[in-house]
C-alpha cells in the first residue's frame, strides 16, 4: 500500500504550502488568506524512491458550532483515509483554542499523528515547540514549509514507519489495467464485457462498487488483469462512511496499474472530476486510453458537438487514443483493447543510447536551443532513464536554463520519431561539470606559463 498522509490544521497555518513542498508542485493555491482550500486535494510525493499520497484539507476554525460544515466533513473524511496525520500549527500564533479542539478530533481518529510546528523562522525552535506540548501528542517537529527547512528528516521519519511493499503490482498475470471514472459511467459493465462474463456487480445506481477488484482474464491467448475501482464522486458529495475510502483506493489502483482506461459518460461530456482523475493518471506517468461510453444513446448532432469538445479539452493528453463505445452492447470495445496493447508496449519499450543521441542531434539541428546570456545551451547526448513512462535523460551544458517550450518541443519530437502510442514521455535534463570551473584562473595561468617555458627553451 502507498502511504497516505493527511495535512490537518486551522486556516492559514501553511498546509497548502507544505502540500506543494511534499508533492513538488503548485497544485494547491497558496496566499496569505485563510480558507482558500475547501475540498480535499490529493497529490503524489516521492522521497528516496518511495511514493506517498498527500491530502490537503480545508482549515478548521476550531469553533464547535462549525464542525458540521462542508470543510469540517472533508477534513474528517481525510482523517479516515490517512495512514499518518500531520497536525500543523502556527509558531507565530502559539497554541490557540482552535488548536485544542482540532487536537481532540485527531486524537479521536486513532491515527498516528505528529504535531508540525510551522513558521519557526526567527523563533527559537525549543521555545516554539514548548507551547504545543500541552495538547498531549508524543511527537512534535519544527519546520518552515516556505523555506523547506526540516522537511527531509520529517519525511524520513514518516516513511520509516510505513511498509516497504507499496510498489507491488495488483496484477497476477499480464498487464494490469485500471478502469477509472466517476460513479455510474459504466466501468463495471465494461469489465464484464471485456471478461466475457458477469465478474463484478453492475447496477444503475452510483456507488455500487465499494472497493478495488482485480479481475484476471484472457483475450486472444494473452493474459490481463483488469482493476475495477469505486467511482470517484465530486468530493463535496462523499458522505457515507463506507465510501470515504473509494478515492484513495482508486488512486492506489492507478499507481499500481500498467495502463489506465478512463471511462467518460458521453451524455455528461468531460466533467471537472474526469479532468481531476485524468490529471492524476498523467502525473503518475501511466499509459492511458480514453473510453467515451454510452455513445449509442446520443443523436448525431450531440455526437458531433461532443467529439469537438473532447478534442479541444483533451489537447494536453493528445497521446492517448480516444474510443467511443457502448459497454452494454459491446460496440467499439475490441478497438479499445487494441489501444491498450499498443500503450502497454510503448510504455515498456527499450531504446538504444546511440539511437536516442542521433534523434537528439536531429532535433537540435531542426530547431536549435535558445541562447542564455548570449551563449547557446548545448545538448550533447541522450539515454533511457526508465520505463512506464519512458524517461529520456539528456546531458549537456546549462540545461537548467532550457525553457519549458523547448522541453515540450523535445518531448513531442521524441514521441513522434519513436512512434510512442498511448503513453506520456518524460524528459530529464542534466548538466555536465567543467573540470576547470572551480578554479579557471589557475588552469589558464598554468597553460600560459608552460607556453613561456617552451619559448625560452
Amino acid at each position: 500500500m502507498i502511504p497516505v498522509i493527511a495535512l490537518i490544521g486551522r486556516p492559514n497555518v501553511g498546509k497548502s504550502t507544505l502540500f506543494n513542498v511534499l508533492t513538488r508542485s503548485r497544485d494547491a493555491i497558496v496566499a496569505n488568506e485563510p480558507g482558500l482550500t475547501r475540498d480535499r486535494q490529493y497529490g503524489v510525493g516521492v522521497f528516496s524512491g518511495r511514493k506517498f499520497i498527500v491530502i490537503d484539507t480545508g482549515g478548521l476554525s476550531g469553533e464547535k458550532q462549525s464542525l458540521d460544515d462542508l470543510m469540517a466533513r472533508q477534513t474528517l473524511l481525510a482523517l479516515g483515509e490517512a495512514d499518518q496525520v500531520l497536525f500543523i500549527v502556527d509558531a507565530q500564533d502559539g497554541l490557540t483554542s482552535g488548536d485544542r479542539v482540532i487536537a481532540e478530533l485527531v486524537r479521536k481518529s486513532g491515527k498516528p499523528a505528529i504535531v508540525i510546528v510551522n513558521k519557526v523562522d526567527g523563533i527559537n525552535p525549543d521555545q516554539a515547540q514548548a507551547d504545543f506540548y500541552a495538547i498531549g501528542f508524543d511527537k512534535t517537529r519544527v519546520i518552515s514549509a516556505a523555506h523547506r527547512k526540516g522537511i527531509k528528516p520529517l519525511l524520513e521519519e514518516l516513511l520509516e514507519s510505513c511498509p516497504q511493499n507499496q510498489q507491488e503490482s495488483i496484477a497476477t498475470s499480464g498487464p494490469s489495467i485500471a478502469v477509472i471514472g466517476r460513479p455510474n459511467v459504466g466501468k463495471s459493465t465494461l469489465i464484464n464485457r471485456l471478461a466475457g462474463e458477469e465478474r463484478v456487480v453492475a447496477f444503475d445506481q452510483p456507488g455500487t462498487t465499494r472497493d478495488t477488484i482485480a479481475v484476471p482474464f484472457e483475450r486472444r491467448g494473452k493474459q490481463y488483469t483488469l482493476i475495477d475501482t469505486a467511482g470517484v464522486r465530486k468530493r463535496g458529495k462523499v458522505h457515507e462512511v463506507i465510501e470515504k475510502f473509494s478515492v484513495i483506493k482508486a488512486l492506489e489502483a492507478i499507481e499500481k496499474a500498467h495502463v489506465v482506461i478512463l471511462v467518460i459518460d458521453a451524455r455528461d461530456g468531460l466533467t471537472d472530476q474526469d479532468l481531476t482523475l485524468l490529471g492524476y493518471a498523467l502525473n503518475s506517468g501511466r499509459a492511458l486510453t480514453i473510453a467515451v461510453n454510452k455513445w449509442d444513446g446520443l443523436d448525431q448532432e450531440q455526437k458531433d458537438l461532443n467529439r469537438k469538445a473532447l478534442q479541444r479539452r483533451l489537447v494536453f493528453a493528445g497521446f492517448a487514443a480516444q474510443h467511443t463505445i457502448s459497454a452494454q452492447h459491446g460496440t467499439g470495445v475490441g478497438e479499445l483493447m487494441g489501444s491498450v496493447d499498443r500503450a502497454y508496449i510503448s510504455a515498456f519499450r527499450e531504446f538504444n543510447t546511440r539511437h536516442l543521441t542521433d534523434l537528439l542531434e536531429e532535433a537540435v539541428f531542426k530547431h536549435n536551443p535558445p541562447l542564455h546570456k548570449g551563449r547557446r545551451i548545448k545538448l550533447r547526448y541522450a539515454h533511457q532513464g526508465g520505463r512506464n513512462p519512458p524517461i529520456i535523460v539528456i546531458h549537456g551544458n546549462k540545461t537548467e536554463h532550457l525553457p519549458d517550450v523547448y522541453k515540450r518541443y523535445l518531448m513531442g519530437f521524441f514521441i513522434e520519431r519513436l512512434k510512442l502510442r498511448g503513453t506520456p514521455l518524460r524528459i530529464e535534463l542534466k548538466s555536465g561539470k567543467n573540470p576547470y570551473a572551480s578554479n579557471p584562473g589557475n588552469s589558464n595561468s598554468t597553460r600560459f606559463s608552460r607556453g613561456k617555458q617552451k619559448k625560452k627553451s
